[in-house]
């Protein structure tokens, strides 16, 4: 059966794989027999109603799922390709309550036009009351516009009557590429970007990852309840906080102690820190834990038991990547302090080390492959100079297969959700499409050791804009 998403007009490139991971979640089959990343609507084949609505109400980037009646790019097209499809069932809803709406994407109509237009299928005899409040069945118009330069092309699109009366003055006129008349199927999980919007959590810091992108990752991660998902990066917890709503147990992880912790003593009374985000969306039996560590020296057992990692490793920006240990690689003798090792006594910091960011993405990777299970996934972001180099940056692991590769556009530079899946064993990755960089060997600065750091800050290179909460 076919059906209608229609799209929230943002993150283009991540709308289809959203929908496309979540499909994998559910265990649906899934085919795309229309998509456009220019348009909000696009047409798929689930195996029934009960599937398409599992995938489309968890979806964050969509609004709503409907149940595809007719098409055409004229209404005669549509009336007839309507009769057509659907006839024989017209008799189920002869009696319920129900509405009809118009939904227009591109261009507005008058009231008068929008009942004409609903007044043009009289000819499914709905007999129920028209009730546009909770009606038992809602059906909906759904048009989609294009700007076009000429006049004259919209004579070519189909019948003028099919289109507006009223142009806005100065504006191109619109040409009326598709219409859908749909049967509504389900709400989207979008509102709940709004409810974990950062302005209203408890405990943030300036590169906390938005609510929306968070939620986003999760899913593409398939975060689901029984899961176990891990942020070696875990700062103030957007991405656990994500997880956790879906119902994933999450495990965090920060080579700054203070990220997760606060600036206060955490007690009952006073919950602060990360803890406090999940008590405050009432998930904190979903949150096991958070701890001091890095990838290089992490307690975590190298067992495939994670079915999810997602992160947003620092980029090197603010200050250059650091690891810990010494510089020269030796081991330095305990520090006692009033006749106590000063790693055990409060507002200890360790030694840190530079870090390659090449050597960052290897490590996640290798880190994934020992304690991902089969199937299991890591989302992660990475940054990139600018969009020419989009491919040549992706890293690559023998044991992760690319799932998806989706962009988020700055000024002067992007970066990009990469997502991985585990192959089960005795598989190996077949993309040798990326170019593998490495770090410079002899490097021992921070701009020696980061590509990326070196590129942002070139002479003339202009920064990214205040939206974007560059990883430090």
């Amino acid at each position: 059966m076919e059906y209608v998403i229609r799209f929230a007009q943002t993150h283009e490139t991540f709308r289809r794989a959203e929908i496309e991971a979540l499909a994998t979640l559910a265990g649906v089959d899934l085919e795309f027999v229309w998509y456009d990343k220019y348009s909000p609507f696009c047409v798929v084949k689930f195996p029934n109603e009960e599937s398409a609505r599992k995938v489309i109400s968890r979806s964050v980037l969509t609004q709503e799922g409907y149940e595809l009646w007719g098409s055409g790019t004229s209404y005669a097209e549509l009336h007839a390709n309507v009769k057509l499809r659907t006839e024989p069932r017209w008799k189920d809803y002869k009696d319920v309550s129900f509405s009809i709406s118009v939904d227009s994407f591109g261009a507005r109509r008058a009231q008068e036009e929008k009942k004409d237009l609903i007044e043009s299928f009289s000819y499914l005899d709905f007999q129920g009351l028209i009730l546009m409040k909770n009606p038992e069945e809602k059906f909906a118009i759904l048009e989609d516009y294009v700007g076009e330069e000429e006049t004259s092309d919209m004579k070519k699109a189909g019948n003028p009557k099919d289109q507006p009366d009223h142009q806005t003055p100065g504006k191109k006129p619109k040409i009326l590429k598709r219409i859908y008349f749909t049967r509504w199927l389900c709400h989207s999980s979008r509102e709940i970007a709004t409810q974990y919007n950062l302005k209203k959590r408890n405990y943030i810091a300036t590169t906390s990852m938005d609510a929306e992108l968070s939620l986003v990752t999760a899913n593409m991660a398939l975060a689901a309840p029984g899961k176990i998902f891990f942020d070696p990066f875990v700062g103030t917890g957007s991405f656990l906080v994500a997880a956790a709503y879906f119902g994933a147990m999450t495990l965090g992880a920060d080579i700054d102690g203070r990220s997760f912790k606060g600036k206060e003593p955490v007690t009952n009374d006073n919950p602060i820190g990360v803890l406090s985000n999940f008590i405050q969306y009432g998930t904190e039996s979903k949150f096991l834990d958070a701890f001091t560590s890095d990838l290089t020296n992490t307690p975590i057992r190298d067992v495939p038991f994670l079915d999810g990692i997602i992160c947003d490793p620092p980029y090197g920006i603010r200050e250059g990547l650091k690891v810990l240990g010494s510089r020269d690689g030796s081991v330095k003798k305990p520090v006692y302090y009033n006749g106590k090792p000063a790693h055990t006594q409060p507002g200890w910091i360790p030694t840190k080390k530079p870090y390659g960011f090449v050597s960052l993405q290897h490590d996640i990777l290798c880190f994934a492959a020992r304690t991902l299970v089969e199937g299991g996934r890591i989302a992660m972001w990475m940054p990139t100079a600018d969009d020419q180099e989009i491919e040549l940056m992706i890293p690559t692991h023998p044991s992760l297969e690319i799932v998806n590769v989706s962009v988020q556009q700055f000024r002067g530079w992007a970066r990009r959700l990469l997502t991985y899946r585990k192959l089960p064993g005795g598989e190996v990755s077949s993309d040798t499409r990326i170019h593998r960089a490495t770090d410079d060997p002899n490097g021992v600065t921070a701009d020696d050791l980061n590509e990326f750091r070196r590129k942002y800050f070139q002479p003339n290179k202009q920064k990214p804009n205040k939206q974007c909460n560059t990883r430090h």
